[in-house]
């Protein structure tokens, strides 16, 4: 079904979020849309479903041009097309392994809730809240990535560092690249790139796209799916918080039979023969 090519797609609504009451988000939004992506994870947000699965199942890579037909009409897309459709920047860095390390560096202390510098092989959570979304942003809506959303992973959190730092990306080459990837033979690359694939075909006068069908409201980022995501990530964080501290937490059945302890204060704890939870190296516990 087409709508496997979009189950964890996102988009944004940025006059939506650009007018949140959140300093922050909004700083986020804005970075991103002056990336040069705001026409690609913005323009309008329709698809065509049986257009998109005729796409994928005849589509192939050839000269480093995408063929496919749709609906019996051959369809050829060049990076050009592609880079014009969606007013991509043609300049700047066109491959990950050339981002700047010290533009990583910087961009590990910006984005952390702590304020020291996240590890590159750990979680989300780490990050201040418009980090987290904007991690997901990259991960569904740009690198396309299938696997856990919650994972930082080197390519992913370059691509943020170009946002967050203005690092220059030629996005036209590095998308096309991604769109290559997925329509080329044995690749581990996720489907995606439903919204804009279906404004590309519908380029092609010739070409029978079907009825249109409205991108889903809840893969939209707007105000109230910003907020709703905000709501579930504060939760997850703080339960996340809560098991780890359960995990740390040592229960012991202490008892005169076990012994005394090295201070009066801990004594009395032991002779009222309760539970002990926590360090209990003054009993000679643990």
């Amino acid at each position: 079904m087409a709508s496997s090519l979009y189950s964890n797609a996102q988009h944004v609504d940025f006059e939506s979020v650009l007018a949140m009451d959140d300093p922050g988000m909004v700083s986020m939004f804005e970075a991103l849309e002056a990336s040069g992506l705001g026409g690609f994870l913005g323009c309008p947000a329709v698809v065509y479903e049986d257009a998109l699965v005729d796409f994928f199942e005849n589509a192939s890579v050839r000269n480093g041009v995408v063929f496919s037909t749709v609906g019996g009409q051959i369809v050829k897309i060049f990076e050009k097309l592609f880079a014009e459709s969606f007013e991509l920047p043609v300049d700047g860095l066109g491959d990950l392994s050339e981002m700047p390390k010290d533009a990583i560096f910087d961009a590990r202390s910006i984005v952390s809730l702590s304020g020291e510098q996240i590890n590159l092989s750990g979680r989300k959570n780490q990050m201040k809240m418009p980090y987290r979304l904007l991690c997901d942003i990259v991960a569904k809506a740009i690198s396309v990535k299938a696997g856990s959303f919650n994972a930082i992973i080197v390519e992913k959190f370059s691509l943020m560092t170009a946002v967050v730092c203005g690092v220059k990306m030629n996005w036209a080459k590095f998308l096309f690249g991604i769109l290559k990837k997925m329509v080329a033979v044995k690749t581990k690359q996720a489907k995606g790139f439903a919204i804009q694939i279906s404004l590309l075909l519908a380029t092609f006068p010739a070409v029978e796209l079907g009825e249109a069908s409205a991108f889903p409201a809840s893969k939209i980022l707007s105000k109230k799916t910003v907020l709703r995501f905000v709501s579930i990530n504060d939760r997850d964080g703080s339960e996340e918080i809560t098991e780890a501290a359960k995990k740390n937490e040592v229960f012991v059945w202490y008892s005169e039979e076990d012994g005394g302890c090295e201070d009066e204060a801990s004594q009395r704890v032991c002779d009222s023969d309760q539970f002990v939870v926590g360090n209990l190296s003054c009993c000679g516990v643990g």
